[in-house]
């Protein structure tokens, strides 16, 4: 299983699927997560609220049936005013573990018995982890964000990057640029103090914090390597987040990633002028594949929960 980024090394996961001998006996430690033997039904929830149309379903229940395991995946919408009790519910013996979501990703920390390293930096959780009695507290976000990069060959060690937002995702998006050795990284935010703030808690003197309409941002991104959209200007109607002579400000081979996995008025903006894009659905699979591995133990699957995020988004 991949370390996640930080050389936070988490503790061994059981391994689903009778792929040693002491998971066909014993004691329950030894029978996998819950407790449970391992060809036992085991379940796994995504918390979020509202919980929309989620590629999550398919994607990790292609990824359970192609690794014989019998684990269902499915939404719970869970106001906040619900989360403690089903924080509390996760700890029945059928439960594997879960995905967070907003609203969530901040507020489930403080419910749960252990905060990986990794997490606790980044002061969010998107995967919980059932290992008996204890639910631990995983970021996969970091790794699943970085996962794409790595795999387009990009490396931002001394290079500088700007990233739009200053919320969940985007503290998220910073913790991994940092930690890639980034030279400098500008948070760009509708709201300066908001982005002032992430900036404060990040503490690194790398990070610098402006506005959206800040004069000073058509210079920071004159020397950016990468563009991310952590914001949800995506997922809404209108134009791109940044207006054209901002987006020109680019060298033309930067990268323009927006975590939203679709093809965005951002990205198309910045496909006609000329510039590499990204979006977010490479994300969504590798941060998917890491909590599966830390679920079960096993090396996930990515080309099929690929294929298979692909045909829920409607290609094949």
């Amino acid at each position: 299983m991949e370390t996640p980024p930080g050389g936070d090394t988490p503790p061994r996961p059981p391994t689903l699927g009778g792929a040693t001998k002491s998971d066909r006996g014993g004691d329950p430690q030894s029978r996998g997560a819950g407790g449970r033997t391992p060809h036992s039904a085991l379940v796994v929830r995504l918390l979020g609220h509202p919980l929309g149309h989620s590629l999550s379903p398919a994607m990790q229940g292609a990824a359970f049936a192609h690794l014989g395991l019998p684990v269902t995946y499915a939404l719970w919408d869970v106001p906040p005013e619900g989360l403690r009790g089903a924080v509390a519910a996760l700890r029945g013996g059928e439960f594997l573990g879960a995905n967070v979501t907003v609203p969530h990703k901040e507020t489930v920390v403080p419910l749960l018995d252990e905060i990986a390293p990794l997490a606790a930096r980044v002061g969010a959780v998107n995967t919980i982890v059932k290992r008996g009695a204890t639910l631990r507290g995983e970021n996969t976000d970091v790794g699943g964000f970085l996962g794409p990069l790595r795999a387009a060959g990009v490396d931002l060690a001394g290079r500088h990057a700007t990233v739009l937002g200053a919320g969940g995702a985007a503290r998220a998006v910073a913790v991994a640029l940092l930690g890639a050795g980034v030279a400098g990284l500008a948070l760009a935010n509708r709201t300066p103090a908001r982005a002032g703030a992430l900036a404060d808690a990040l503490g690194d003197p790398r990070v610098t914090a402006l506005a959206l309409d800040d004069p000073r941002l058509g210079g920071v991104l004159d020397g950016a390597a990468l563009l991310v959209d952590a914001t949800a200007a995506g997922w809404q109607a209108g134009g791109p987040i940044l207006p054209a002579t901002l987006l020109g400000r680019l060298p033309a081979r930067a990268l323009v990633y927006d975590l939203t996995y679709r093809r965005t008025p951002l990205l198309r903006a910045a496909t006609a002028r000329g510039l590499a894009t990204l979006d977010g659905l490479p994300m969504l699979v590798e941060q998917g594949a890491l909590a599966l591995e830390h679920w079960t133990g096993r090396a996930a699957p990515r080309e099929v929960m690929w294929a298979a995020a692909l045909a829920a988004r409607g290609e094949s």
